[in-house]
């Protein structure tokens, strides 16, 4: 007997966290949360360790260009297979390809005199992997609860990434100092074996079907032209890119603002993002519950978060920073909850996976030309100009946004 796809008890649909009513949902959040808490170890780790290596802000860069580099080259293939292959099977692979790449990494960090060309040739080797895993984890939520918590799930997955940002810097900051950074790095290589017990915990059976197109599956070249005249796409993708490539490189911008301009240890740096993340969770968690996201509820987000921006970037000293990150986390987690949710919301369920590939292109993909950017601008001024930069970015992109999807809903109303 094959079982029917779970959902949600029907009283659990009334809020904003009802896809946690669905067991596989469950099963899924727990194991992300888990090997986000992780990621957070290694990326704590490397960046220390670039940083006491180098002193430059420009090479932390390049651990973002290793990392989210191959999204560039890679995310059209990696949409085209999730909308193939059932999404849970590409993450059971990159689950268990990362797990051994860091592995890998822990090695080599544990030497006397760490080579930074090897440690920059594992994450490139992880850049490729985590390509695929970008789009898949977001294909499978629809598949894990269905079009009807569709918003609900979306948006809690950008909430348990912004928890394990709370989590994992605030446990990492203490774990560099305390027990090294290859200890670190083997934290995260364990914690990918969650995120693999819990995808096999996941009855392929009970996952919703993908609608299919009428007719022939469209070509990648056919999906970008259908993209290309969904106008509310358009604008949400050249938003996406814009502000990645200018306000998103917080693992550059914070690290510098701590690190160099403060003067700021380990710890400083760990309660930075755990801040910055216990607000987004915040930000993620109002948007579930309060609001109904449209395309053009991505203005008012990009003005909070290019408001909350400027806040941090003109605080004076290290401890009024710190009181204003979970300000930063709380635009953050608004934005990513509505940038992922109303994208999802204008896309067919079957082309989930080429259009989120896309906007992975534009958060991750460009990530490293920001990263470099940015780098380089810090290493001449400072992590401050850095963020009010950001804050810029996302001011001009809610002003350019704002009258295109105003005639959109005129249009629709």
């Amino acid at each position: 007997m094959i079982d029917e796809p779970v959902t949600a008890p029907v009283e659990t649909r009334r809020h904003g966290l009802a896809a946690l009513g669905v067991r596989q949902y469950r099963w899924y959040f727990g194991g992300q949360l888990i090997a986000q808490t992780g990621t957070w170890f290694q990326n704590l780790a490397i960046a220390l360790l670039v940083l006491q290596i180098t002193g430059s802000a420009s090479a932390l860069a390049i651990v973002t260009v290793c990392q989210f580099g191959p999204m560039l080259l890679l995310a059209p293939i990696a949409g085209r297979l999730a909308d193939s292959v059932r999404p849970r099977s590409i993450l059971i692979a990159t689950s268990a390809t990362l797990g051994t790449i860091t592995l890998g990494l822990a090695l080599v960090v544990s030497a006397e005199e760490p080579s930074l060309p090897l440690v920059y040739g594992l994450l490139l080797a992880s850049g490729v992997a985590i390509a695929f895993e970008r789009v898949a984890s977001q294909a499978i939520v629809f598949e894990l609860v269905g079009g009807e918590l569709l918003q609900s799930g979306v948006v809690l997955s950008t909430v348990y990434i912004s928890a394990a940002r709370s989590i994992g810097p605030a446990l990492a900051g203490v774990a560099v100092i305390v027990l090294g950074a290859p200890a670190c790095l083997l934290i995260n290589a364990a914690s990918y074996l969650a995120v693999l017990a819990a995808l096999i915990a996941i009855r392929p059976r009970r996952l919703h079907p993908r609608p299919l197109p009428e007719g022939e599956r469209p070509s990648v070249i056919a999906n970008l032209r259908l993209a290309a005249r969904n106008r509310p796409l358009i604008v949400l993708l050249a938003v996406n890119a814009f502000v990645a490539v200018l306000a998103y490189n917080f693992n550059v911008t914070l690290t510098a603002v701590v690190s160099l301009s403060f003067d700021g240890d380990a710890g400083a740096l760990g309660a930075a993002h755990a801040l910055n993340a216990v607000g987004a969770v915040v930000g993620g968690v109002l948007v579930a519950w309060f609001v109904r996201v449209r395309a053009i509820t991505i203005v008012p987000a990009l003005l909070l978060f290019g408001v909350v921006m400027v806040a941090n970037a003109a605080a004076p000293t290290l401890p009024l920073f710190l009181i204003a990150a979970p300000l930063l986390g709380i635009g953050l987690g608004v934005y990513q909850a509505v940038i992922n949710s109303a994208a999802q919301s204008v896309t067919p369920a079957w082309a989930l996976g080429r259009t989120m590939s896309l906007l992975s292109l534009g958060n991750a993909g460009l990530a490293p030309i920001g990263a470099i950017a940015l780098g380089l601008l810090i290493d001449v001024t400072n992590g401050q100009v850095g963020l009010a930069v950001g804050a810029a970015a996302c001011l001009i992109a809610a002003a350019a946004a704002w009258p295109v999807l105003r005639r959109r809903k005129e249009a629709t109303a």
